[in-house]
């Protein structure tokens, strides 16, 4: 079972904060950088937050920066993505996303997404 789940999305209130996750499973977690993509209605899919294998360097989208962490524990093949000081402009479909090899194939693998609503 090659996938990723993501869960956490909800409801919330401008200002308040969530934390997402993103579980993987069938291809070694650990070897890979991850990220997470946001979808609003009407607009492109943005990268919002990329972290590398170890968890040792990371980056975000400027819309989030300060306010958004992005982390990993490769023990239990888990990306999380802690939301802070939400917006209104915040709210979309949250996807987890990999690109990942087996030998010389690369493979995109994608999440089926987690709606985040900010609304007071």
């Amino acid at each position: 079972q090659v996938q990723l789940v993501e869960s956490g999305g909800g409801l919330v209130e401008p200002g308040g904060s969530l934390r997402l996750s993103c579980a993987a499973s069938g291809f070694t977690f650990s070897s890979y950088p991850m990220s997470w993509y946001r979808q609003a209605p009407g607009k492109e899919r943005e990268l919002v937050a990329a972290i590398t294998s170890t968890g040792g360097s990371t980056n975000y989208a400027d819309s989030v920066k300060g306010r958004f962490t992005i982390s990993r524990d490769n023990a239990k093949n888990t990306m999380y993505l802690q939301m802070n000081s939400l917006k209104p402009e915040d709210t979309a479909v949250y996807y987890c996303y990999a690109h990942y090899r087996v030998l010389t194939w690369d493979y995109d693998l994608w999440g089926q997404g987690t709606q985040v609503t900010i609304s007071s």
